[in-house]
């Protein structure tokens, strides 16, 4: 039986497929947990400087396994609690990973699809690809930390609007609504994001992570409270090697190395 996870190494940057293409990607708690594992290994794993998440074959994600879990157990909510906690796992990873993370969407990205894209620091998405919330036209809401991450990147009234209509959102349209961050050809999404932490993977990493969780913090924090966060924060990047190098590299007029 083929690895529902599939792990591949570029260099320094280490790619995470999905891998039930039949299924378009769809998850499972055996999928869901392989990933949660994978991410959570990559995390830690200091030769790792940028994640790459993928799905195989013609979808990133459709989404949760609705088959499975209505075979899982004869309460669907029993199901749907079980699956959706391996998801937080997997959307917790993401968002905490000290390290950039970037999705290469094609296809369909769909339900949890969707949101594990959006817990994504970075989405490159094919031109024929779409995303589409989908958990409200079956009843459900939304979960995967979509509601944390989805008004914050279109605002609270699109968001509602997405979670109301559940229209398919295009990818000319993702990107007119700052849903991701650039464009590919069909066919170029994977290589375009690896490329993008190919160059991130030749920055600060220390400072990419210090970034990364002050602006994660930054809307549950007052002014006040966000601003120390952020002086203790650069101060520790001041301290830190990378920071050092930056700063010797500024006066000598030379690019720096931080790698």
């Amino acid at each position: 039986m083929p690895e529902l996870v599939e792990i591949v190494d570029h260099g320094m940057v280490r790619e995470v497929a999905m891998n039930r293409p039949k299924n378009l990607n769809a998850l499972n708690l055996q999928l869901m947990t392989e990933l949660a594992d994978a991410l959570t290994a990559a995390a830690a794993d200091a030769s790792v400087r940028g994640v790459l998440l993928t799905g195989r074959g013609k979808a990133f994600c459709a989404g949760g396994d609705l088959k499975w879990a209505l075979d899982f157990a004869d309460d669907p909510g029993v199901s749907f609690h079980t699956l959706a906690g391996q998801l937080n796992r997997v959307a917790v990873e993401l968002r905490n990973m000290p390290k950039p993370v970037a999705a290469a969407v094609q296809g369909a990205a769909a339900g949890a699809g969707f949101t594990l894209a959006l817990a994504c620091d970075f989405r490159v998405m094919e031109k024929s690809a779409f995303f589409q919330q989908a958990y409200t036209s079956n009843g459900l809401c939304i979960d995967g930390g979509g509601t944390f991450t989805l008004p914050r990147l279109v605002g609270m009234a699109r968001a509602l609007e997405i979670a109301a209509f559940d229209e398919r959102i295009p990818a000319e349209k993702a990107l007119e609504w700052g849903l991701v961050t650039r464009l590919a050809e069909d066919g170029a999404a994977r290589d375009e994001a690896l490329d993008m932490l190919n160059r991130l993977a030749e920055r600060s990493l220390h400072s990419f992570a210090r970034c990364k969780d002050l602006f994660n913090r930054a809307f549950q924090n007052d002014f006040e409270t966000q601003a120390e966060r952020e002086r203790r924060a650069l101060a520790a990047c001041a301290r830190h090697e990378d920071g050092r190098e930056g700063l010797r590299a500024f006066v000598e007029k030379r690019p720096p190395k931080f790698v």
